[in-house]
């Protein structure tokens, strides 16, 4: 079977439409010269793919199946012909993402790296900042995307991205990720040191905390993760945290391990503008980005 990317663009736009004049007028053809690509490509496929009337165009059964089957295969060429194009011609594709400090520490940077082998064309421009901060920058159109913890704001989307474990991490000369798991019961009695509550995980973790009657030492209230971790590595307490923070963890002499009974998962979300579609690029490094971190979390175990 031989039929060209034409005749099937062809047939995208008139489905698309419902109308053979305004399909012509996107490919800068007459209503007749697009006719004769549409039944050329009927003919070589051996079925009808409109029905047709003098008010309505539709499609038949089969012209469902072809635009179903055919929509993904179109959509990737136009983006390599695009991407291509680009990199002939020297230009580089700038897309811009904003996470939380810790994430944009200690998760963006050998992503962003690892991502660059494949799309050396599309380069990555990193925002850290709280995540008020991130979701201003969205709606305001200098983020393509965000990544965090999104609460109801009627101009953002949030899509479920990732979801982390909540670990107890402990001094530890014998610093990594221990495997056995803490039930937090455990927990009570213990000198903890905590974030501030404007963090969404440590409200999550205040709730857990009261929900089954565990009673802690409020060592120290800090306003950073890392300040949190170095406090731990003195000795002077414990700390509760997501277990996207194991890459900073591995640089201290602290161990973590999964808190269970029950076990408590963050929810992260792809933050983006309610109104636009995401640039396809942005969307692109953000897949990749998903499996990156599936990828080292699932060999750390901690998901």
């Amino acid at each position: 079977m031989d039929f060209t990317s034409r005749q099937l663009r062809a047939f995208h736009l008139v489905a698309e439409h419902q109308s053979f004049a305004r399909a012509a007028e996107r490919m800068f053809l007459t209503p007749s010269g697009l006719s004769v690509l549409i039944r050329e490509l009927e003919r070589q496929l051996g079925y009808r793919l409109f029905d047709r009337t003098t008010r309505q165009v539709t499609l038949t059964g089969y012209g469902s199946e072809l635009l179903a089957a055919s929509q993904p295969t179109l959509k990737t060429l136009d983006t390599a012909i695009s991407r291509i194009g680009q990199v002939a011609k020297g230009k580089t594709r700038w897309i811009s993402v904003g996470t939380t400090p810790w994430i944009a520490a200690n998760v963006l940077p050998p992503a962003i790296n690892a991502f660059r082998k494949q799309r050396p064309d599309l380069r990555i421009r990193l925002y850290d900042g709280n995540l008020r901060a991130i979701a201003r920058r969205v709606v305001a159109g200098k983020l393509d995307l965000g990544l965090g913890i999104l609460g109801s704001l009627p101009d953002l989307r949030g899509i479920p991205f990732f979801r982390f474990s909540l670990m107890v991490v402990r001094p530890d000369t014998k610093a990594g990720h221990n495997r056995v798991s803490t039930k937090w019961s455990a927990l009570d009695g213990a000198p903890l040191i905590s974030l501030t509550d404007n963090y969404p995980h440590q409200q999550l973790i205040n709730k857990q905390l009261a929900t089954h009657g565990i009673t802690c030492q409020h060592t120290h209230t800090v306003n950073l993760l890392d300040t949190q971790l170095g406090l731990v590595e003195a000795g002077e307490g414990v700390a509760i945290v997501p277990s996207f923070g194991l890459p900073a963890c591995r640089n201290r002499n602290v161990s973590m391990s999964e808190l269970v009974e029950p076990r408590v998962t963050l929810e992260f979300q792809q933050i983006s503008h309610r109104g636009k579609k995401p640039p396809a690029e942005a969307l692109e490094f953000s897949a990749f980005l998903k499996q990156y971190i599936a990828t080292w979390a699932g060999e750390a175990g901690i998901v």
